[in-house]
């Protein structure tokens, strides 16, 4: 299944073999969009706003969409989601927490501060492929993300 839209992912995620994974499945579902990904909160938002080991790249993609771990090193997933929509240029990227957390407290936080889905990564493999493939069709296929303010 090829993607309407080809513009890029950001995927947050610290694990080596979750990422593997979840790149060998939108290489199956034939994804075309360009897939970037950082390990760590900080690189997150390093990324975004082109410091750190991103300062000196010219111009990084917006991302159309970002795919977030929680639970990851430095600064936590969940102080990532709230900085990002608390950010009036960054705001706008649609974030999808990606996580293993299934706990109440933590989806309703998502969700206060911003997020724009909340996934559970499945333990099984053919309820996590399914999740990415619902993924892929609505983020990357359907949605219509808005307008970037560098591309306007």
């Amino acid at each position: 299944m090829a993607t309407k839209q080809c513009e890029p992912l950001l995927i947050a995620e610290d694990s080596d073999e979750d990422f593997e994974v979840l790149q060998l499945l939108m290489q199956q579902m034939e994804v075309q969009n360009p897939i970037y990904r950082c390990t760590n909160g900080d690189k997150v938002l390093d990324f975004l706003y082109q410091e750190g080991d991103y300062g000196n790249q010219d111009s990084l993609p917006r991302p159309s969409v970002i795919l977030l771990d929680l639970n990851l090193p430095g600064t936590d997933g969940r102080d990532v989601l709230e900085q990002l929509k608390q950010d009036r240029n960054l705001r706008e990227i649609p974030i999808v927490v990606f996580t293993t957390s299934s706990n109440p407290k933590d989806i309703e936080f998502c969700y206060q501060k911003g997020a724009n889905g909340y996934l559970i990564k499945p333990v099984d493999s053919n309820e996590l492929e399914k999740t990415v493939q619902a993924f892929v069709e609505y983020w990357l296929e359907v949605n219509i993300p808005p307008i970037s303010n560098s591309a306007q």
